[in-house]
C-alpha cells in the first residue's frame, strides 16, 4: 500500500489537469485562506472588545459551544436549505464556507479574548496614568501583549479548517477532499490515503508558516512570558 501511495503521489499525471493534485491543492488553500480570513475579521475585533471591556463574555462561551455542533450534519442542513434559492455553484460553496467559518471562529475568539484578559493590570494602570485613552491602551498595550495567544488561536483555527474542509467534498466542493471521497467511491485506497497524507502535510506546512510569522511579529519576551500558551493550544484543538 505504501508503495502504491508513493507511486500515485510521484506520478506526473497525478499533478496535472483540473482534477490533479496541484489544482486541488490550490483550491484547498484558497478555501482555507478565505475561511480563516473571514473568521478573523469576525472573531478578532469581537475578542479584543470582550477582553478589553469585560462585557459580553457569554459570546465566548456561546462560540465555544458551537464546537459541539456536528460539522457534516450542519453542512448538509445548510446545503439543503440554501440550494433551492441559489442556482449556481454558490449553492454548494456558500454553505461550506459558512460552516467552516463557524468552526474557525471559536479558537480565534478565545485566543483574542484570553490574550487581552491576561494583560497585567499594572501595565494597564501605567498606560492610563500616562493619559492614554481606552482605544490607545488597546492598540499599544493590550494587543501587542495578546499576540501570542491570538496567534495560537489563529494556528488552531487554520489546522481545523484545513482538516475539516475535506468533508465539504461531500456536497460538491473541490479541494483535496475530492481524493478522499472519489477514492473511497472507486475503492482506490491508495488515492484516499494519499489525499489524506497531502492534507496532513499541508496542515503542518501552514502551521509552520504561521509559526514563523508569529516569531517575526511577537517579541521574544512575550513568547516566553505566556507559560500557558501550549496548554491553550491543546485545549483549542481538542
Amino acid at each position: 500500500m505504501i508503495a502504491r501511495i508513493l507511486d500515485w503521489l510521484t506520478a506526473p499525471e497525478s499533478w496535472s489537469g483540473p482534477d490533479g493534485l496541484a489544482a486541488r491543492l490550490g483550491e484547498h488553500l484558497l478555501y482555507s485562506a478565505i475561511v480563516v480570513a473571514l473568521a478573523a475579521l469576525i472573531a478578532i475585533p469581537l475578542g479584543l472588545w470582550v477582553g478589553h471591556s469585560g462585557r459580553g463574555r457569554w459570546l465566548v462561551s456561546l462560540a465555544n459551544s458551537l464546537r459541539a455542533v456536528p460539522t457534516l450534519g450542519l453542512l448538509f442542513a445548510l446545503t439543503l436549505w440554501l440550494a433551492p434559492h441559489l442556482g449556481s455553484d454558490l449553492a454548494f460553496t456558500l454553505p461550506s464556507l459558512v460552516v467552516l467559518v463557524i468552526l474557525a471562529v471559536p479558537p480565534i475568539l478565545s485566543g483574542a479574548y484570553a490574550g487581552v484578559e491576561a494583560v497585567d493590570p499594572a501595565a494597564l494602570d501605567a498606560a492610563r496614568g500616562m493619559g492614554m485613552r481606552p482605544p490607545a491602551v488597546l492598540r499599544t498595550v493590550e494587543l501587542p501583549i495578546a499576540l501570542p495567544l491570538l496567534f495560537s488561536g489563529l494556528r488552531s483555527a487554520a489546522l481545523q479548517v484545513i482538516a475539516t474542509a475535506t468533508v465539504a467534498a461531500y456536497v460538491g466542493l473541490g479541494g483535496l477532499g475530492r481524493f478522499l471521497i472519489d477514492g473511497l467511491a472507486a475503492g482506490d485506497y491508495a488515492v484516499t490515503a494519499g489525499g489524506a497524507l497531502v492534507v496532513a502535510l499541508l496542515a503542518l506546512a501552514v502551521d509552520q508558516v504561521l509559526g514563523l510569522v508569529e516569531r517575526t511579529v511577537v517579541s521574544p519576551g512575550l513568547r516566553t512570558r505566556h507559560s500557558g500558551l501550549l496548554r491553550f493550544r491543546r485545549a483549542t484543538t481538542s
